[in-house]
């Protein structure tokens, strides 16, 4: 499985933001820390803002800032959030639930006697099930200050 650059970009952005949950930051910023592109990057942001993730205050002074702590942002929630299908197969819906036997919506012709689906389920609820357990918090953890570094953001002193 590979996730989009959408839900790449996406927790980036929240790992940015994480950084330094006192400060606000632009879409021009955190593009060009990570050296990719503003336009995809407002798309993203849009989403994080819909699904309650950033709050984004507009006009003068305004910019990106988390909608909560890093510790209550939920990394399984943030896939869940900002990628449009988790199907492995064709026999998934796009959630990454397996779909009906047969062949309606261009499905497998073996659907319904083959193992693959279960297995490939099992694997999906797995990865999951780490992202899952993992939060914004974990993602920044002990690698904060050299991930601070690389992206250019000066940490506040302690």
């Amino acid at each position: 499985m590979r996730l989009t650059l959408h839900a790449d970009y996406a927790l980036r952005t929240l790992m940015y933001l994480g950084l330094r949950p006192d400060r606000l930051a632009s879409i021009q910023e955190i593009a060009a820390a990570h050296r990719i592109s503003e336009n995809h990057l407002t798309k993203v942001v849009h989403r994080l803002g819909r699904a309650g993730f950033i709050e984004t205050l507009r006009g003068r002074g305004g910019g990106l800032r988390l909608a909560r702590p890093a510790e209550a942002i939920n990394i399984g929630a943030v896939v869940r959030a900002t990628e449009d299908d988790l199907a492995l197969l064709v026999c998934f819906n796009p959630d990454g639930t397996p779909a009906g036997d047969g062949l309606e919506g261009g499905g497998c012709i073996i659907a319904g006697a083959c193992r693959l689906r279960s297995v490939l389920a099992e694997a999906l609820d797995a990865f999951l099930a780490v992202l899952d357990s993992k939060t914004l918090a974990d993602l920044l953890g002990p690698l904060r200050r050299p991930m601070a570094e690389r992206l250019g953001v000066p940490l506040e002193r302690a």
